[in-house]
């Protein structure tokens, strides 16, 4: 340390490694390669995990991290730091995401989907009676490994839901949207994003029904 205070490193050489939050940033947008490398090593696996939690395809999913990754090297100059870096690259493959999801997007996609969805909500009957019976969910496991198997559960389960309503619900419940951004991200009103949620939240638990609920006595 020098009498005239802390060293910081020089932006333009230093390694991604042996820097903090403040100068990362600043060797990105000095355009150091090393720190560009060690940036993309250091975040490659979350930003996959969220293309795949959007995309369903592979390569699709790989198309996503790539474009999300040069979009914030284009970005990079104009990070102000109001964020952690970690949480700005979240928010590009999101949005990386959506956008690949309506670039596959087919005509009557959301229609089939109603259909779809159907056979997973509950059947009533009478003045609003349910068709079945509903049983109580049970407790979730609370063993570590337990916890990873029910994870993985409920991400095949959520995987099952048709694409609209699949979306919306990783957007509200995963993503932690309100609803009135939610619906932004949607093309939709605010009341047709939360009758969507609510509907894709009544399919889920129907299909988490087989492991969670109680036996009936």
């Amino acid at each position: 340390m020098s009498a005239g205070g802390p060293v910081r490193a020089d932006p333009s050489r230093a390694s991604s490694t042996t820097l903090g939050e403040a100068d990362l940033i600043g060797a990105l947008q000095a355009g150091n390669a090393e720190a560009y490398e060690g940036f993309v090593r250091a975040h490659v696996t979350r930003v996959k995990a969220v293309a795949d939690r959007y995309l369903r395809n592979e390569e699709d999913a790989n198309d996503v991290v790539q474009e999300t990754f040069l979009s914030a090297f284009k970005a990079i100059q104009r990070f102000e730091g109001k964020s952690q870096l970690s949480t700005w690259l979240h928010r590009i493959a999101v949005n990386a995401a959506l956008m690949k999801v309506r670039s596959l997007g087919r005509k009557g996609e959301e229609k089939g989907a109603e259909h779809e969805l159907d056979e997973l909500l509950p059947q009533f009957v009478g003045f609003g009676a349910h068709a079945t019976s509903q049983r109580a969910f049970g407790e979730l496991p609370e063993e570590g490994i337990m916890r990873q198997e029910t994870q993985s559960f409920v991400r095949q389960c959520i995987d099952q839901l048709p694409q609209p309503y699949r979306i919306a619900l990783l957007l509200r419940d995963i993503e932690g949207l309100e609803n009135e951004e939610l619906a932004s991200h949607l093309g939709i009103s605010v009341n047709a994003a939360k009758i969507r949620v609510h509907r894709a939240r009544q399919a889920l638990r129907t299909l988490l029904e087989p492991r969670f609920t109680e036996p009936s006595s």
